[in-house]
């Protein structure tokens, strides 16, 4: 049966995404570029396969996944893996297969605590574990987005149906210079409103792409402070029997409601107001 690990954002070491990235593709030679890559589920899988032979049928798993579905796949199989050696942690599947940042980074550290907590020693191939199953990275989240196929313009453009439809030459006859030009005309039309459009879509993917660097950035600073104010509240419940009143004071900042931070504004404010002509007097 596997040892149960536990960590909170006081007690859990954490290594940097480009480490946690290193190790993993160092103990099971894959070529994982970022943290979002792991939702697959494939690696957990190969680890689980590592830590405890015959917990997980690695036929099953999806090396080469790269849609939502397969990667639930995947997670499936660990999940009945973790049943099966009575690992207590709770999957966020919802989220991980997602492939956000956060999500992802959160799970594999947890899963390297685990990791070394079970980690016999033993020799281990990872390449031979997969029996031939070539274990190629998922695409990245963030770029799937850009990698739509291009549309060929020239199956619709004006001149490839004048090329089809254009009755062969008779012998002797010479096409009118007039007729030419009309048919020249379309053309460069054409062609200049496919540029428009080509730029259009570059200029749009720009633009979605700053977007989302800017979302990852927004929800990486949400995540940071939340992991601060969590942190701050484990410790005022670690010390909130002790009738402290800074402990008791910061549990009531909390938890107060936005309708009763706004009432405790206004309370000060009439203090101050109060307390200002009594200052003065002093002086």
């Amino acid at each position: 049966m596997a040892v149960n690990v536990y960590s909170t954002s006081i007690t859990q070491e954490t290594m940097s995404r480009h480490d946690i990235i290193a190790w993993v593709n160092d103990i099971l030679a894959l070529n994982y570029t970022k943290v979002e890559q792991l939702c697959s589920g494939a690696a957990y899988c190969q680890f689980m396969d590592m830590l405890f032979p015959g917990c997980i049928s690695l036929k099953k798993v999806k090396f080469q996944a790269k849609l939502e579905h397969e990667y639930i796949h995947n997670f499936k199989l660990l999940q009945a893996s973790f049943k099966r050696m009575n690992v207590d942690k709770v999957i966020p599947v919802e989220k991980l297969v997602k492939g956000r940042f956060q999500d992802n980074l959160d799970f594999i550290q947890w899963f390297k605590k685990f990791f070394d907590a079970n980690y016999d020693g033993k020799e281990y191939d990872p390449v031979e574990a997969r029996q031939g199953q070539d274990a190629l990275p998922p695409p990245d989240p963030g770029e799937q987005i850009f990698n739509l196929p291009k549309k060929s313009h020239h199956a619709n453009s004006p001149t490839a149906g004048a090329a089809k439809s254009s009755p062969a030459s008779k012998p002797g006859s010479t096409p009118s210079r007039p007729s030419s030009a009309k048919k020249a005309a379309p053309s460069s039309s054409a062609s200049k409103s496919d540029k428009d459009l080509e730029t259009q879509v570059i200029q749009l993917s720009e633009q979605v792409h700053s977007l989302k660097l800017a979302l990852e950035g927004v929800e990486k600073e949400r995540d940071f402070y939340f992991g601060k104010l969590r942190e701050i509240e484990l410790l005022c419940q670690e010390h909130g029997g002790e009738n402290n009143d800074l402990v008791n004071r910061l549990m009531e900042v909390l938890y107060a409601s936005e309708e009763h931070e706004s009432h405790t504004d206004d309370h000060e404010g009439e203090e101050q107001v109060h307390e200002q002509p009594q200052q003065q007097d002093e002086y």
